[in-house]
């Protein structure tokens, strides 16, 4: 794995609750620039509130968020929002747009000027995400469903992100899509090289993908390492439930 030394993202003993449920507890983790971390656990574990706390959608009760060094909690959240990529499974593409309106919508918000730049821009990116360019007039609803995953996450890169979080952004899409989608991620990392946080219900997923993986249960981070050593060292008899090992 080859990674910045600089911290993208940290969480120092962050602390979350719902009622008496503790969604995360005393979470403390660092997420270096360009590394691709995946987040496994069982449902309610606190994986998507972890990812959340990354661009203000969920506040800690305690401890602290740091973006490129920064406390989350002193940052304007406008801004924070619109520099943090965001890819959830619903997709969530203006109906009313075509695919080149929903792809632009967020650099227009940025108020670039240069139109031309952004024609181009958009054109690239259809590319990187495997699409063809004949695809930007068309409408959500004319799509398929891995079509409208692809250019959801070329929204998200619109904005030229050094930080992309993906909160279960495959799981509504049949298997062979999925796989598809797992190498297009994989590839435009590669190419990109920005911080991917992916949060995933499939350890299969979670081992492919991640450069690390960090595994979750009960609001706590249980192991964080490799695929590998996470295979081959599971920290408990949860992990190694969760890779279905006796």
């Amino acid at each position: 794995m080859v990674m910045a030394e600089k911290v993208s993202i940290e969480l120092k003993n962050v602390c979350k609750k719902y009622g008496e449920t503790k969604a995360l507890d005393n979470v403390s983790i660092i997420i270096y620039g360009g590394e691709f971390v995946t987040i496994i656990g069982s449902s309610g574990c606190g994986k998507t509130t972890l990812l959340k706390t990354v661009n203000a959608l969920v506040k800690p009760d305690s401890g602290s968020v740091l973006v490129n060094g920064k406390d989350v909690a002193a940052m304007d959240v406008i801004k924070l929002r619109r520099s943090i990529g965001y890819v959830i499974q619903n997709i969530g593409l203006f109906p009313h747009m075509n695919v080149k309106r929903n792809i632009s919508y967020v650099p227009t918000l940025i108020n670039r000027k240069s139109k031309t730049r952004d024609e181009e821009y958009i054109l690239r990116l259809i590319k990187v995400v495997g699409l063809d360019e004949s695809i930007l007039s068309r409408f959500p609803s004319e799509l398929s469903g891995g079509q409208q995953q692809r250019v959801g996450l070329a929204r998200a890169l619109a904005a030229e992100p050094n930080i992309l979080l993906m909160d279960e952004p495959f799981g509504s899409v049949d298997e062979i899509t999925r796989k598809m989608l797992q190498d297009e991620i994989k590839r435009i990392h590669k190419t990109l090289r920005c911080t991917i946080l992916f949060v995933t219900h499939d350890i299969d997923e979670a081992l492919r993908l991640g450069d690390r993986v960090v595994v979750m249960n009960n609001g706590s981070i249980i192991q964080i390492g490799t695929p590998q050593f996470v295979c081959q060292n599971p920290a408990d008899d949860f992990v190694s439930r969760l890779l279905g090992r006796n």
